[in-house]
């Protein structure tokens, strides 16, 4: 569907012009910039709702195009468009950046860094990830794809770096190595892809378009060397890896979701490293599908020994939101084995685990963060008997850590289980490896609420200025939306599969990966 409106532009195009708005307001005008930054995320989320409402689950593949000449010599364009499954992530980022908004909004200090316009750098940086994000979700050109999936470190690594603990720049530093290495690998797969297509009778010259690409693949006129096909692939591969993160390019993610604000740390792991397994739906599986069938049973192995290793060290932090962090490698490596395994119900499930995997992370570690932000600490022996001076902060805690352990009826279960479903329809012996992780997500979560939450109460948690508060009417105005989100659509997913599962199915068409059909043995004739 090519509309004249061109939607797509201004959705990501709303919060880059917020942020430079933002980040030009004068420097006294801090409450002002906090608000104008709320405002412009609400109407990402209204344009948003718009285009979910107008997009239909059963029409084209993608819908709202765009298509401009942009470098025609080098057979880039701007060309945007968006399908089920970027729809459901462009969704998530659209709630959740207004509720970081409203839970950061006392985190930055009014002190003279960044020139006395430090509010105004971290509201207008905050836009600016969402701004980039969205746009590298509906990118359906290659090179454009990659501009932003690259440009979106830089306001990251400010966010790390700029605001948060006090290693924040030890990690901030990190965070970039790791993914612009990953980066340039992808960079160089990017342009031997341009090659490679350049030298192919199935084009008339070298192209970036991510549909003309596809279509040749699908319909066998372009066939690589499969030698050259398998580089381009792990090219890809590596830089989606690093960026979910999969087992074991890791390393970066728990000291920059620590050092960072609870905000920032929920917007890059929640929303930012989506992009990462959105890449490997999206490009790695299908530009390469040859590659990605002979390279399935390396991924889906790793992505299974992340699933328990992610929930293994997270038994033993004494760290919470070092914790949580762990808990979302364990997740990533489910999302990233249900994409591999090549099955409808393991691609439906990663891709609603997704959204899932967002909302309940976001609910944990910004409650978490709220209860650090009271006593000044994140070790989880510093607590206990939160629940008797602070009942609404430990029953949301422990909503949202049952959602983490995916308990039926929240979302993740959902997810969860149709992922284990579609591994062990190829891959039984690793969905029963992988579901070992049910039993270690409910150890780490039990035992970290029964410490912090139970128990007798400090002293100081009752009288004094240190007196622990239950949360207060932002907070809640943050909490509730995702805890609604995580019961509604954990007894109703159908909305979001009935938006997912056409994608998904197209996605299997053109890598031409039928789901198994079942074998029933045959009992003794009666």
């Amino acid at each position: 569907m090519v509309t004249s409106f061109p939607w797509l532009t201004v959705l990501w195009a709303v919060p880059i012009v917020g942020a430079a708005v933002v980040i030009l307001l004068p420097s006294a005008q801090r409450v002002l910039a906090k608000w104008v930054a709320l405002v412009v995320s609400l109407v990402v989320l209204v344009i948003t709702v718009f285009l979910a409402l107008r997009f239909d689950p059963g029409g084209e593949r993608y819908q709202f195009v765009e298509s401009h000449r942009w470098i025609p010599s080098f057979g880039t364009g701007y060309i945007l468009g968006l399908d089920g499954i970027a729809l459901a992530i462009v969704a998530l980022a659209a709630v959740l950046v207004p509720l970081l908004l409203i839970a950061g909004w006392n985190d930055v200090s009014d002190h003279a860094a960044w020139g006395g316009r430090s509010t105004h750098a971290y509201f207008a940086l905050t836009l600016a990830v969402e701004g980039m994000v969205i746009m590298s979700l509906v990118s359906l050109d290659v090179l454009l794809f990659y501009v932003f999936f690259e440009a979106m470190l830089i306001p990251m690594y400010f966010l790390i770096g700029g605001f948060g603990g006090e290693n924040r720049s030890r990690a901030a530093v990190k965070f970039l190595l790791y993914n612009l290495f990953g980066g340039l690998i992808m960079l160089a797969a990017v342009i031997g892809l341009y090659v490679v297509t350049a030298q192919s009778d199935a084009f008339a010259a070298g192209t970036f378009d991510f549909r003309e690409i596809v279509a040749a693949v699908s319909s066998g006129e372009f066939v690589g060397d499969p030698a050259v096909m398998n580089l381009l692939f792990l090219g890809f591969m590596f830089a989606f890896a690093i960026k979910a993160p999969l087992w074991p390019f890791h390393r970066w993610l728990p000291d920059a979701a620590v050092e960072a604000t609870p905000a920032s740390a929920v917007l890059m792991m929640a929303v930012m490293d989506k992009v990462g397994t959105f890449g490997m739906l999206r490009y790695c599986l299908q530009l390469f599908p040859e590659s990605s069938t002979v390279f399935r049973p390396l991924i889906i192995t790793l992505a299974a020994i992340g699933v328990v290793y992610g929930a293994i060290v997270a038994i033993g932090q004494s760290d919470v939101m070092r914790l949580i962090a762990y808990t979302s490698i364990s997740h990533f490596g489910f999302i990233i084995l249900g994409i591999f395994v090549m099955t409808s119900q393991g691609q439906s499930g990663s891709t609603l685990y997704m959204i899932n995997h967002g909302l309940s992370t976001a609910a944990l570690f910004l409650i978490a963060g709220f209860l650090v932000s009271r006593r000044g600490t994140r070790l989880i022996n510093a607590y206990g008997g939160v629940q008797k001076v602070a009942p609404v902060l430990a029953g949301t805690f422990l909503v949202a850590g049952l959602a983490t352990l995916s308990l039926p009826g929240l979302a993740p279960f959902i997810s969860e289980f149709l992922v284990l479903i579609g591994t062990f329809a190829r891959y039984p012996a690793l969905a029963v490896f992988a579901s070992s992780a049910l039993v270690l997500s409910a150890i780490y979560i039990l035992w970290t609420y029964q410490r912090m939450m139970t128990g007798p109460v400090p002293d100081e948690f009752m009288e004094g200025k240190d007196r622990l508060r239950d949360l207060v009417p932002r907070e809640i105005l943050v909490v509730t939306p995702l805890i609604a989100l995580l019961l509604v659509l954990g007894v109703y997913p159908k909305p979001a599969l009935d938006v997912i599962n056409p994608a998904v199915t197209h996605t299997l068409t053109t890598i031409d990966q039928p789901d198994p059909v079942p074998q029933i043995a045959e009992g003794p004739t009666p």
